[in-house]
């Protein structure tokens, strides 16, 4: 599973739980609702939130509006009218921040105080006061991430010319196991990636400078201010839960590196200092190990688990049903295109109407119709999107979506999962003020759909057909623990390192000139994975990344994956679960969904730690409950890893690269621009 994600492109609002580039009325505006410009005399404290409340909601479906058309629909214009509503959304946002001033050290309502601090980290994109900045920042951010939408990798010239975007790259690391094609492709997507490097180096200035205006000393402090606790403690904590998980990892590490050997030979299947190699893990990011299930599987023929044998042929039967339904015009090659269309089509709503039933199940409602005509399902054939999976609330009372390129694969399945989990958090607080719909901390938003995804036992997959009757044996429990665990053990290390490698960039520790360097240091220090060939600074790796630059915090997918398993335990025990704590779904469950939904209501209305005891019994995040989740797996690698040397040489480097600069073909056209980016 991908634990991807949901905060929408820009991050621009992560005051609503998520991320829309959105727009704004110009200050002047005179419409009922619009924002003003200057604070009215006598305003009190309570007063100027229940007016930034009004104010927010009124502009807001005009806000996602403007995102949702540059990520579905990625053109010049659409580009140009997201950069302009970002620009107009973020110079309203300083002037609301700059009349909160006004009430510093004043008495006000503890719920205003917590307003007025959330107002003030309401963006992970802080705007520069000089417009000109502004205007630059919110191009430069828009066309990075339309040039990471539309990027594709093309061989050939003239007829024989073809181009694979990402979703082609990521089939050939999930299915094939021929390691120069793997290589060619892994590489071939990180080609997207340099034509950003200047524009992110700009982008990091006039970050820097936004955050600077808020009095923070830069962009990554503002980042760890929103966690109801200092820069510095949220960073400690980091630490100290990656200190928990990292011996599980280092097992499954070992392990996995002992099979890619076997594979593909000593020499091949192990990278410098016994590190994994970059293009071998199935993944783009080596983020999710479970697209190499046949080579790490410990028992192949114990207790299957293929769903994805099972979603293709559910496709299959959809895509014959088409083609039966267009009977004597089979034969024509646009039928057919359009009947492959359909079906895939049908079949993501298949899969998606799955994941809706086990929320559904727990007590929440079904989704509203406008959902299901709005969404984006599968990738177009007409134009370019991004493709990468978001849940969006387009109007804070209902308006709700995601948008995916759904595939039928295991690894899309659960990502849908995931993915309502952000939608049903939307619905739940949409009846809270604004500025308090969101998650609790944003790791909360992602913990949401993944604590459901655990909750998709073998017997649970067993109920819904998409898996055999399955064994009661030892070997069937250790695969489908490996399973989990290619998916949330493997990705703890990425999820910690993306925002260690952009804190160093933000506060000057990373210079531009070692952007690429200091990327693979992070990765082989907390990953142990490094590429075969040395990766000079002629390449932007970083970039490849859609979170880089689309501009989303990354730390809340690491504490989502400590999050998750604590909300699973908990749900666990109130739905009277008795056993091991890896065999427990509470599908259909009420009482389990009543406590769920109690959490998810709260929004942002309180500080974390109380939504968490109010759901755990504790207010600290704890790892805990991933080793118990996971004990017998940990047994068992512990076992397979006897007599082997295990661990990594992070300091180790590969051969010297006879990889030349990429030169890609041009992603897509930029928005208009006032002026040059500099630097």
């Amino acid at each position: 599973m991908t634990p991807t994600r949901a905060l929408l492109a820009l991050s621009i609002t992560a005051l609503l739980g998520l991320t829309a580039c959105t727009r704004q009325p110009s200050p002047d505006d005179s419409r009922p609702g619009a924002p003003v410009a200057t604070a009215p005399d006598g305003e009190t404290a309570d007063e100027f939130i229940a007016r930034v409340n009004r104010e927010y909601k009124a502009m807001y479906p005009e806000l996602t509006s403007a995102q949702w058309l540059s990520s579905t629909y990625i053109s010049e214009d659409s580009q140009r009218l997201a950069a302009k509503a970002n620009e107009r959304y973020l110079g309203q946002l300083n002037r609301w921040i700059e009349q909160a001033k006004r009430y510093e050290g004043q008495q006000m309502s503890p719920e205003t105080a917590r307003a007025i601090r959330l107002l003030k980290l309401s963006t992970a994109m802080p705007p520069p006061k000089d417009p000109a900045k502004l205007t630059e920042l919110t191009e430069i951010a828009t066309r990075m991430e339309g040039m990471y939408g539309a990027g594709e990798v093309c061989t050939g010239e003239g007829a024989a010319r073809t181009c694979k975007q990402l979703g082609d790259l990521e089939d050939v690391l999930r299915s094939s196991r021929d390691y120069n094609e793997q290589l060619g492709a892994w590489r071939g997507w990180h080609t997207i990636s340099p034509p950003m490097r200047q524009d992110y180096t700009r982008f990091v200035e006039l970050v820097n400078d936004g955050a600077q205006n808020l009095g923070f000393a830069d962009a990554g402090e503002m980042w760890r201010s929103g966690y109801d606790m200092s820069p510095a403690e949220i960073a400690a904590e980091t630490d100290r839960l990656w200190g928990q998980v990292k011996p599980l990892y280092e097992q499954l590490h070992c392990y996995t590196r002992t099979r890619l050997q076997a594979e593909y030979g000593a020499d091949k299947g192990a990278a410098a200092g016994g590190m994994l190699p970059a293009h071998l893990l199935g993944n783009i990011w080596q983020q999710d190990w479970g697209n190499i299930w046949d080579i790490l599987a410990p028992y192949p023929n114990a207790g299957s688990l293929d769903i994805t044998t099972a979603l293709d042929a559910q496709y299959q039967q959809a895509y014959a049903k088409q083609i039966a339904q267009a009977g004597a015009a089979v034969a024509t090659p646009a039928v057919l295109v359009e009947a492959e269309q359909a079906a895939k089509l049908a079949n993501a709503k298949q899969m998606t109407e799955r994941a809706q039933d086990f929320y559904v199940s727990l007590g929440m409602p079904k989704l509203p119709e406008s959902y299901w005509t709005k969404t984006q399902f599968i990738k177009p054939r007409d134009r370019d999107v991004v493709c990468h999976a978001s849940a969006w609330d387009m109007n804070m009372e209902g308006d709700v979506r995601t948008k995916m390129c759904i595939k039928p694969n295991e690894e899309d399945f659960t990502t849908i999962y995931h993915e309502l989990g952000h939608v049903y958090y939307y619905l739940a607080y949409n009846d809270k003020p604004p500025i308090f719909q969101q998650g609790a901390h944003d790791g909360f938003h992602e913990a949401i759909g993944d604590t459901i995804v655990l909750a998709m036992t073998p017997q649970y997959l067993q109920s819904i057909g998409l898996v055999g009757e399955q064994q009661q044996s030892n070997e069937a429990l250790i695969n489908a623990q490996m399973r989990m665990a290619l998916a949330k053990v493997s990705f703890m290390p990425f999820g910690l390192m993306i925002d260690r490698w952009r804190w160093g960039v933000f506060d000057g520790s990373i210079t531009p000139a070692n952007y690429n360097k200091a990327w693979w240091d992070l990765k082989a220090k907390y990953q142990g994975v490094a590429p075969v060939d040395a990766r000079g600074e002629q390449f932007f790796d970083a970039g490849a990344k859609y979170h880089v630059p689309g501009n989303t915090p990354y730390t809340r997918y690491f504490l989502s994956h400590v999050l998750q398993f604590q909300f699973y335990k908990a749900l666990c025990d109130a739905s009277g679960f008795k056993g091991p704590l890896y065999e427990c779904s509470f599908y259909g469950n009420k009482e389990a969904g009543q406590k769920f939904q109690a959490m998810l209501s709260k929004g942002a209305s309180q500080p974390w730690q109380q939504t968490l005891k109010e759901l755990t019994g504790g207010e600290k995040m704890d790892a805990s409950a991933v080793l118990e989740y996971f004990a017998p797996l940990q047994t068992w690698l512990t076992e397979q890893n006897e007599g082997r040397t295990c661990g990594w040489q992070a300091s180790a480097t590969p051969a010297a690269s006879s990889v030349p600069a990429p030169a890609p073909a041009p992603a897509a056209a930029p928005p208009a621009r006032s002026k040059p980016a500099a630097g």
